[in-house]
């Protein structure tokens, strides 16, 4: 995704498919009759999310325990070689690849610094993520049952598009002749959309051209499929050819239109057809949208989020895990038990710690979800795995109605916990600290800025909420090194988990990316934990 595209306007010759059998079957993954086959034997389809891993390495723990926990069979992972963005080595991916299996999650991998390659001035070659795979291969040697290879995302633009069939069959090639036995992806060009129908006519011969006849395909389906025509004829053509299809990526809603979601949930649940929606958390750049999950907080899903996990034919009602994994039964549906009530302690002015009685469940529980309670609205406030939690960036002299809930690995949430009130100290007062504000760069309707906060105090501070508002109408994008929320004009900071302390005479800085129009005022006034700041 993460690239307008235009519809084509021509009407394109119809072609029909050829089917070709498959060859014997890889280790591990393979592919047969135009379906996906895990190394039991069994059928499967993917049920899942994208997860972008590459800019978000320290949510990947987090972020896929909390796929798992909705429901999610498989996860895309973005990864980089090094071209575009940090280099994931070999360590990494096989760290990424641990953790896909302990969340008994298919992890399908990709290279993302292909995107739009011949048009993406950036963009590097399907040969370039060839070469990446190839010294990254120790990782993956081993790993074939759990793992599906997703050459390059999106490796052609908009342009010199008939260049994908050799380019895609030539890296096919490569990785076969390497010693690669895994079932490998391919995305369609055009941004991933296939408008030009490239991927759709020669899917046969790509296919052919595969040693081990076990290479799937991917489309990704934003504003260029927004009606149910332009969907079911898609992949139908795939479906009648006897092809392997997936939706690599897809979501809710586009800058380059609005496609229809509804058909795409439907029709792959009918025809047996995986899907992977773009994304769980951390898009930016104007498509913040197609979060799943607000700040990567599961307790916190988005109207996309819910609609994936929870909708119609959406993952928590049609996933099955990996028959490798002991999966393929009945969807479950019962919730664990209701955990215990809260109890709070070591209360400061800016957090405190919980514990409470762990839930049961048939299947295990993975994770809690504690909500701060008021009136008849909640709020999130954490989420961990453990029946304990450490609640930080709390406001002094205020109190907290506090409660949790448990999930379990089907996605299933049990009835609230009782609810235990706790206030916070009192802050140290004004002139504790001192707050930096820099614009570091502007250009027309965004902005980026550094801030950094000191502490001015005698003693340190542990957990911190920096608020300030907005004199013009500007709206954070993104923030890195903080979490961001907004209410109108008033923006709020609140510390990652690893720089939650301020050692006295200390500081700690963040980040963040905002739009503006007319006037881009800097803020005057802050406040720390409720307490006044100076400005330097």
């Amino acid at each position: 995704m993460r690239r307008l595209i235009a519809l084509a306007s021509a009407l394109l010759a119809t072609l029909f498919f050829v089917a070709v059998p498959p060859a014997s079957a890889a280790t591990g993954f393979s592919i047969s009759g135009g379906k996906l086959y895990d190394a039991t034997g069994a059928e499967f389809i993917m049920r899942g999310v994208n997860h972008a891993h590459t800019w978000y390495t320290s949510r990947t723990t987090q972020a896929l325990a909390d796929v798992k926990a909705l429901g999610a069979n498989s996860v895309r992972v973005v990864l980089s070689s090094g071209d575009q963005w940090t280099r994931n080595d070999a360590t990494d991916v096989a760290n990424v690849i641990s953790q896909c299996k302990a969340n008994k999650l298919i992890c399908v991998l990709e290279v993302h610094d292909t995107t739009g390659y011949g048009e993406q001035a950036a963009a590097v070659s399907l040969a370039k993520a060839v070469d990446y795979w190839i010294s990254v291969q120790s990782a993956m040697t081993g790993q074939e049952a759990y793992t599906i290879l997703n050459i390059g995302n999106e490796p052609w633009g908009n342009t010199n598009t008939s260049a994908w069939t050799a380019d895609t069959k030539a890296a096919i090639g490569r990785l076969r002749a390497a010693g690669f036995t895994h079932t490998l992806m391919v995305d369609a060009p055009n941004w991933g959309q296939d408008w030009s129908f490239t991927m759709r006519d020669n899917a046969a011969s790509v296919f052919a051209s595969d040693s081990l006849r076990n290479t799937m395909f991917s489309v990704h389906m934003y504003g260029v499929f927004d009606t149910a025509a332009e969907i079911t004829d898609y992949l139908g053509r795939f479906r009648t050819a006897g092809l392997p299809i997936l939706v690599g990526e897809f979501g809710h809603n586009h800058s380059d239109g609005d496609p229809d979601e509804d058909t795409i949930f439907s029709y792959t649940q009918s025809q047996g057809i995986g899907y992977l929606g773009w994304s769980w958390s951390g898009n930016g750049g104007g498509v913040e949208y197609l979060d799943m999950a607000t700040g990567f907080n599961a307790a916190q899903l988005t109207t996309w989020g819910q609609r994936i996990f929870n909708g119609a034919n959406g993952i928590k009602q049609t996933s099955r895990q990996a028959a490798v994994y002991g999966g393929g039964g009945p969807v479950d549906t019962t919730p664990p038990t209701t955990p215990g009530t809260p109890s709070a302690s070591s209360i400061t002015s800016g957090g405190a710690s919980l514990s409470w009685t762990a839930s049961t469940d048939a299947v295990g529980v993975t994770g809690y979800d504690v909500v701060r309670v008021s009136g008849g609205t909640e709020s999130a406030l954490t989420s961990t795995s453990s029946a304990s939690a450490t609640l930080t960036g709390l406001t002094a002299s205020t109190a907290y109605t506090v409660a949790v809930y448990a999930r379990d690995a089907a996605g299933n949430r049990s009835t609230r916990s009782g609810t235990t009130t706790f206030t916070t100290s009192p802050g140290s007062g004004g002139g504790s600290c001192a707050v930096a504000y820099k614009v570091g760069s502007q250009w027309q309707g965004g902005f980026g800025a550094d801030v950094t906060i000191r502490n001015t105090g005698s003693t340190a501070v542990n957990g911190w909420t920096l608020r300030w508002t907005f004199a013009n109408g500007q709206t954070v994008t993104q923030m890195w090194n903080a979490t961001a929320s907004q209410s109108g004009a008033q923006v709020s900071a609140v510390n990652a988990p690893y720089n939650a302390a301020i050692a006295a005479g200390g500081s700690v800085g963040f980040g963040f990316n905002a739009s503006w129009t007319g006037t881009n005022a800097a803020p005057t006034t802050f406040t720390l934990n409720g307490a006044s700041c100076t400005s330097s």
